[in-house]
């Protein structure tokens, strides 16, 4: 059986695991073959990455990682997950341009899924450092640059899989100096405040991401912990007297086990565990962190989507331009009295011309829902209605019940993309359980 990470729609597929690039263009080819779609390490969280009844190319044995250039380039494979190239490249004095919160997702996945991070403000999404993918389509495979294809390479980007399986992509690395950020923490009671802030420290700070309080059901008060970093020169640490030694990724240090009786994500212990997070992030003024620590809290614990229990959990992740709207999103998430266990607010630039990329100049919320609770639903549908209408969408990389007309309403280029599916996908062989769903052509 097959789930994405919120383990919410388990399906039955035929599983199949190529090799090399060759193989899967052999897949794609087949006149047999039909509804395939293509799967990493299964980190989206929804339907996205599995097909009922038909068939998964699972691409994780294209995971090689070339010598990096002098100029910080590296070839990887599709099916490499961000750990593994971290762990290649931060010894030699390079780090992921953009990575998203888990580095245990696959190199074609953050493509298809354009996943973004702390530092969208300034340096854009995961496609703003791709130099070239290999695409092995129905019709053939295909090296796509933006200068050789736009139209493909563009909708590639955020794509989610549907225009063809990426085997390998170049990547355009980020010089550190070394593994460390220079981070510091502040709190906030008032989501004005909290906002104002992010919005006025965009210059002065590449990594930007806040912590909500969701629980709270107060207009004017929300208890928040806003993290800002900037990469640690080795100036920086020579003064805080912190070892420049090249960390590598460390492996999890605690593991969920496969059978836990009940659900350990409810409103008793969400209220538990956001105060103790509220206060411990209080008496972090001023931290040095290793890079992998600061990108990746969560991955500490090695599948932590258990604790959400047997029914699963989803993650609703929004984008929206109007300080205003945010903040009506987050009061009526509050109001509801629905549990939430984890809310992270960013700052985002400019979007890039992908037709299904999530990212757009504004403000993204991500909450984590548990499966259950009487008005989530009611909750959700009237929160997509209000985000459609004020020009805002959600995240197809974290959805699992969007309906397909608002789809439609957030996504207006729909039809650019389906174009250029039309041109290296006549037949229509690659389909997810989320294109069926949202009825994209």
């Amino acid at each position: 059986m097959l789930t994405g990470w919120g383990r919410t729609s388990p399906v039955s597929a035929n599983v199949v695991r190529p090799l090399d690039g060759a193989e899967v263009e052999a897949i794609l080819t087949d006149p047999a073959t039909s509804n395939v779609i293509a799967r990493g390490f299964g980190r989206s969280y929804g339907d996205a990455a599995q097909r009922s009844g038909g068939r998964v190319i699972d691409v994780r044995s294209l995971d090689d990682v070339s010598p990096i250039d002098e100029a910080g380039r590296v070839v990887v494979g599709a099916g490499a997950s961000l750990h593994k190239v971290i762990n290649t490249v931060l010894q030699h004095g390079w780090f992921i341009a953009v990575t998203p919160g888990t580095r245990y997702v696959s190199v074609g996945g953050a493509i298809a899924a354009d996943v973004h991070g702390k530092n969208h403000h300034r340096d854009g999404s995961f496609a703003s450092h791709v130099l070239e993918f290999c695409l092995a389509t129905p019709t053939g495979t295909v090296s796509v640059r933006q200068d050789s294809d736009p139209e493909l390479f563009w909708a590639t980007m955020g794509g989610m899989g549907l225009t063809g399986v990426i085997t390998s992509a170049t990547l355009q690395l980020m010089g550190v100096e070394t593994p460390w950020v220079r981070a510091s923490s502040k709190r906030f009671t008032t989501l004005s405040e909290l906002m104002s802030v992010m919005e006025s420290t965009d210059d002065r700070y590449r990594y930007s991401v806040a912590w909500l309080d969701c629980s709270r059901s107060l207009r004017s008060d929300y208890r928040a912990v806003l993290t800002q970093g900037n990469l640690a020169s080795a100036d920086d640490l020579r003064n805080a007297n912190v070892p420049r030694e090249r960390l590598a990724a460390s492996q999890p240090r605690l593991r969920v086990p496969s059978a836990i009786p009940v659900r350990l994500v409810n409103s008793v212990t969400t209220r538990i565990i956001n105060t103790a997070w509220y206060q411990r992030s209080g008496r972090r003024k001023l931290t040095f962190e290793p890079l992998t620590s600061f990108f990746y809290p969560l991955d500490g614990i090695e599948n932590w989507n258990r604790l959400y229990g047997h029914r699963g959990f989803l993650q609703y992740q929004i984008v929206v331009r109007e300080p205003a709207t945010m903040r009506e999103i987050v009061n009526n998430i509050a109001v509801s009295g629905v549990p939430s266990f984890l809310a992270v607010l960013k700052r985002l630039g400019p979007g890039n011309p992908g037709p299904l990329s999530f990212c757009s100049e504004g403000w993204t919320l991500a909450v984590d829902f548990p499966i259950g609770p009487d008005g989530l639903s009611s909750l959700l549908d009237g929160l997509d209605l209000f985000v459609a209408n004020a020009g805002g969408r959600v995240y197809l990389a974290k959805d699992s019940r969007l309906r397909p007309e608002l789809f439609e309403a957030m996504y207006p280029r729909k039809g650019d993309f389906e174009a250029v599916r039309r041109r290296v996908d006549p037949n229509r062989v690659l389909a997810s359980d989320l294109s069926c769903r949202l009825g994209i052509g």
